[in-house]
């Protein structure tokens, strides 16, 4: 009876502690609990390391929307953290670059949500202005790539290393307005979001996202919530 009590005491306080940590931790080692949205998504392999392969189905589409949800991944103030690997598909057109990343604060009816995302062919291109557009902010619908491209030039792009088809950690900071975008484990955001375009109060899911004619993988993803 005592070892019993004893157990259910260990099991309380290990529940209490991660609902006092907000920590969620997802292996993405299988497709269970996990919703599509204009992609397939399936169990790989990439690197010897088990992972979910996330595939655009229509890469001639005008839509921003390539996603997976997994469930329980609701945001709003706190870190995202994942280690991700993207390239362009066989026989995708000259510009595609193999764009992955993570969308943040999905609103419920998938009309809105932020947007960090990295440009693997780009980190190593040897033109220098392709490279200064190796890492990107946007802001869903109103402020794709080439809008805040066209009005404001440089300000939500910036370079870091990449190479195509290789694990890269990724780690996202958010509180109100401000987010960071940190790669490579790096102690120094690659990416500072000063105004966040669906403002502060924004909240929603949090969703593994990829570009057109992208696939790309996806393990290891943490969201720690402060709020």
């Amino acid at each position: 009876m005592k070892q019993l009590t004893l157990l259910l005491a260990c099991t309380l306080a290990g529940l209490i502690a991660k609902s006092q940590s907000g920590k969620t931790m997802y292996s993405l080692q299988d497709t269970s609990q996990l919703k599509a949205l204009n992609v397939t998504v399936q169990a790989g392999v990439l690197k010897h390391h088990q992972a979910i392969k996330v595939t655009d189905i229509d890469p001639q589409a005008d839509t921003e929307l390539r996603l997976v949800q997994p469930e329980n991944a609701y945001f709003h103030n706190g870190t995202i953290e994942v280690e991700l690997a993207g390239q362009p598909m066989k026989n995708a057109s000259e510009g595609a670059r193999g764009f992955v990343g993570i969308a943040f604060r999905i609103d419920s009816s998938n009309k809105e949500f932020e947007c960090f995302y990295l440009r693997p062919s780009n980190g190593r291109a040897p033109d220098q202005v392709r490279r200064n557009h190796a890492a990107q902010y946007i802001s869903y619908p109103e402020y794709p790539w080439y809008q805040l491209r066209k009005d404001f030039p440089e300000k939500y792009e910036a370079y870091v290393d990449l190479e195509v088809g290789i694990w890269t950690k990724v780690k996202i900071e958010v509180q109100d307005t401000i987010a960071r975008l940190y790669v490579h484990g790096a102690s120094q955001p690659t990416l500072i979001v000063s105004d966040l375009k669906h403002g502060s109060n924004a909240k929603g899911n949090v969703g593994l996202w990829i570009g057109p004619g992208t696939e790309a993988y996806f393990r290891n993803l943490v969201i720690t919530k402060k709020d």
